[in-house]
């Protein structure tokens, strides 16, 4: 068992109605914890508590909250510090992908930034704090993206708040490591996962998607080893080949070849010949 769950202790979970939250959530819920579900989509919040009360947390509290107001985030610290005495761990997945493009023409640059970065950033600012504090075993997950890391052309925006998402997780562990041991930091960067952010017009999950639940899974046993990254595959892209397209992406710097050259016409046939290298 990690050392922040259990029966008595707290979990803040934002975006946590549905999709990889909830499922999370409900693995905390297992534990005996009380669970705070965040969301601005309270029409899931019924389902949300009763699924969580049938998994076993001692108390469930839901609350309508918009990560990117900083002054709501504070507001639902203090009402989680007076109804449970803090939070021992949160985990920061709200986010938002409407889709964009570079010269901001379909107006959600500031809307995804705000809520998939800004959301992120307070939510550790303003509850790290306490758990820095309170001085016993808390945890810290962070939902970050493979798109934060090797960055694919079609939706820069979401590119730039996940490698933003990814930076900031790194910092606040290594600030952590050096200051507040008893709060470990961990980066959750799922693969394709069929949730209301990837579903479009699909009813049913395609073949190569995991499911929520996998993926709740893959990160309880990365936690109880302790990992920081915790790099999920999927059905269709194993671990090797996350590892080779994030070594390239990494190489376009090192070798100086043109940003994104994993799709640039000149090196295509590279990378392919690398991606088939052992």
């Amino acid at each position: 068992m990690i050392e922040s769950m259990g029966p008595g202790r707290t979990a803040v979970v934002t975006g946590g109605a549905s999709g990889i939250g909830l499922a999370s959530a409900t693995r905390f819920a297992a534990a005996g914890m009380n669970v705070v579900v965040v969301d601005w989509r309270d029409e899931l919040f019924g389902a949300a508590e009763q699924g969580l009360r049938a998994a076993g947390a001692a108390e469930v509290m839901c609350r309508k909250v918009d990560v990117s107001d900083r002054a709501a985030v504070t507001a639902l610290e203090a009402e989680v510090t007076e109804a449970f005495g803090g939070a021992d761990l949160i985990m920061c997945n709200a986010g938002i992908q409407p889709g964009s493009d570079i010269f901001d023409d379909k107006g959600t640059w500031a809307q995804i930034l705000a809520v998939n970065l800004g959301g992120v950033v307070n939510t550790a600012q303003v509850f790290g704090p306490g758990m820095v504090a309170r001085g016993r075993p808390a945890t810290i997950i962070v939902t970050g993206s493979k798109q934060g890391i090797t960055t694919p052309p079609g939706d820069p925006a979401y590119n730039t708040a996940k490698a933003g998402v990814k930076a900031f997780a790194e910092a606040l562990a290594h600030e952590m490591r050096n200051s507040a041991p008893h709060v470990s930091v961990h980066l959750l960067i799922p693969g394709f996962v069929f949730t209301d952010l990837t579903r479009h017009d699909r009813t049913e999950k395609p073949s190569g998607a995991w499911t929520p639940e996998q993926t709740a899974d893959f990160m309880m046993t990365s936690l109880e080893r302790g990992d920081f990254y915790i790099l999920c595959p999927d059905n269709d892209v194993d671990r090797a080949t996350d590892e080779k397209r994030m070594a390239w992406a990494v190489g376009d710097i090192i070798e100086n070849r043109p940003p994104l050259s994993r799709w640039h016409p000149d090196y295509g046939d590279a990378f392919a010949e690398f991606l088939k290298s052992g």
